[in-house]
């Protein structure tokens, strides 16, 4: 059931009827008015209104203005407040957002983005990316086929296959400072002494417990500071912080316990990052102890624990923090098969990919594009089952029988062919800022690497549809031509058979 939202529909104005206070004429081809005119607003609507909750809630913003903001937002590479004063000063964003006139005021606070990004999750963007991807289907007469219940279904193996699937994984980078553990102790221990200065405060006529702040800072900034760092220095140093911290801690618990309140005396974000320090220590301590710099579910942030470290062997980024994920594209319209915040072995996500094609599709693809990693003896075996073709590097010996050259020219092709997902990567991070996700929270982290690549599809779909438009102008020129001569030629041979006396 659908909430009541604000919406103005598309159908109902045009830019002639957008209302400014200059005295100029609004360019028609503007790159904001092509992709306005082009989009399905009224399907992204939809998706967004199903995330609305009917029962409880401020009253919300023009949804078309929210969704245009957030394609303003990643399409720019803007903060949130630089979004709102972008939206006050362009006359063709206000017309993108669903604006009947031009607007001195601000659209609306930016810490309304974070709501956004809270009620725009990876699902209402995985179903807007499917949507875009269905006009694109439609578009191109690739329909899906409705089967009678009737007619027996073939089995997977024969049932028609069209496309090119190319599937690929990276990670994409969370903002945070690099973490060293004398880093992520030292902001451990500072945390534990904001907590410890918030506890006593509620305390009245106590005795205030020591923490040495004064020592362990000046402990930490003579490491710090220097150029080279000896692994015993640091060492050294680790082993005092870790003793700071796990006094601190102490006396944490001790003023929890001697607080007489009804009520919890931290707050939810103070709980979470008392929890947060704890298991830092525990985990600093352990590697401490055993020597070693590898732990099971390692945090790297205090803030933002829910990142881990993503080790890819990649020559300049050896390490990388952030979310990794697995994409599938076809005809430069790519999909977000999977996010997690932990590595994983993407070759293990293959048959979901490609069932997802088949779901998004109506039919499986003909060939998978991927790297030999995906090359698996269970992922080829699932994929002879099914008649579908893999593109890499055979499995054990060379066989005897060589490839011919057409054979070899054709792997070469699509394997060059598989480079395009890599663009796509480029263009997210180059581009997009696919590896400035400035986002705090899980889910709003989430929302933001899936909003990019809904952007990237957004981008698609416009020139994909200008495309198609001066295909279909260029077509009826040509009709009008070729009639228009052949009535000139009509008129020329009326004219000589009636000078020839007949």
């Amino acid at each position: 059931m659908f909430v009541m939202i604000k919406y103005t529909p598309s159908t109902q104005f045009s830019l002639l009827d957008f209302k400014h206070p200059f005295g100029v004429e609004l360019d028609l081809n503007n790159r904001w008015v092509k992709l306005a005119d082009s989009l399905p607003w009224d399907e992204l609507v939809c998706i967004y209104a199903k995330s609305l909750s009917k029962n409880f809630g401020r009253k919300g913003i023009d949804a078309r203005l929210a969704i245009a903001a957030l394609i303003i937002k990643h399409k720019l590479v803007l903060s949130d407040e630089a979004v709102i004063e972008s939206l006050q000063e362009n006359v063709y964003q206000q017309y993108f957002a669903g604006f009947k006139s031009f607007q001195m005021n601000k659209a609306f606070d930016s810490s309304l983005f974070v709501a956004l990004r809270k009620r725009m999750g990876k699902q209402e963007f995985d179903k807007m990316n499917l949507a875009i991807i269905r006009k694109v289907e439609a578009k191109t007469s690739l329909k899906r086929k409705k089967k009678n219940d009737d007619e027996p279904a073939l089995p997977p193996k024969n049932q028609p296959k069209k496309g090119k699937l190319k599937i690929d994984a990276t990670v994409c980078d969370q903002m945070i400072d690099y973490p060293t553990d004398l880093k992520l102790l030292n902001k451990s221990r500072e945390e534990s002494e904001r907590l410890i200065d918030l506890l006593f405060f509620q305390m009245k006529g106590k005795i205030k417990p020591r923490t040495y702040r004064r020592e362990a800072r000046k402990s930490y900034l003579s490491i710090a500071q220097k150029k080279q760092k000896k692994k015993s220095v640091i060492r050294k140093s680790i082993g005092k912080q870790l003793r700071y911290l796990k006094r601190n801690i102490k006396h944490i618990n001790t003023l929890l316990d001697e607080i007489n309140s009804n009520n919890f005396p931290l707050d939810l974000n103070d709980q979470k990052i008392f929890w947060v320090i704890q298991e830092v220590y525990c985990q600093q301590n352990e590697m401490y102890q055993n020597k070693k710099h590898v732990v099971a579910d390692r945090i790297v942030n205090i803030h933002q624990p829910y990142v881990r470290p993503i080790l890819r062997g990649k020559d300049k980024h050896k390490v990388e923090f952030g979310a990794k994920i697995n994409v599938s594209i076809r005809d430069g319209f790519s999909r977000i098969d999977r996010l997690d915040w932990n590595n994983f072995n993407e070759s293990t996500d293959l048959t979901n990919q490609v069932e997802n094609y088949k779901n998004c599709y109506g039919y499986y693809p003909e060939v998978v594009l991927a790297d030999n990693i995906y090359g698996t003896r269970a992922n080829r075996k699932y994929l002879k089952e099914m008649g579908i073709r893999f593109c890499g590097k055979a499995l054990g010996r060379p066989k005897k029988i060589k490839e011919t050259a057409y054979q070899r020219r054709k792997r070469k092709k699509e394997l060059g062919e598989r480079n395009h997902i890599e663009g796509k990567f480029a263009q997210g991070k180059n581009t997009y800022g696919l590896t400035k996700n400035r986002a705090r929270r899980q889910d709003t982290s989430e929302s933001w690497v899936s909003c990019i690549f809904f952007v990237m599809n957004l981008v698609k779909f416009s020139r994909f549809i200008f495309f198609i438009k001066k295909r279909e102008y260029s077509v009826l020129n040509f009709i009008r031509t070729k009639m228009n001569g052949i009535n000139l030629h009509r008129n020329i041979s009326n004219k000589n058979f009636a000078y020839s006396g007949y």
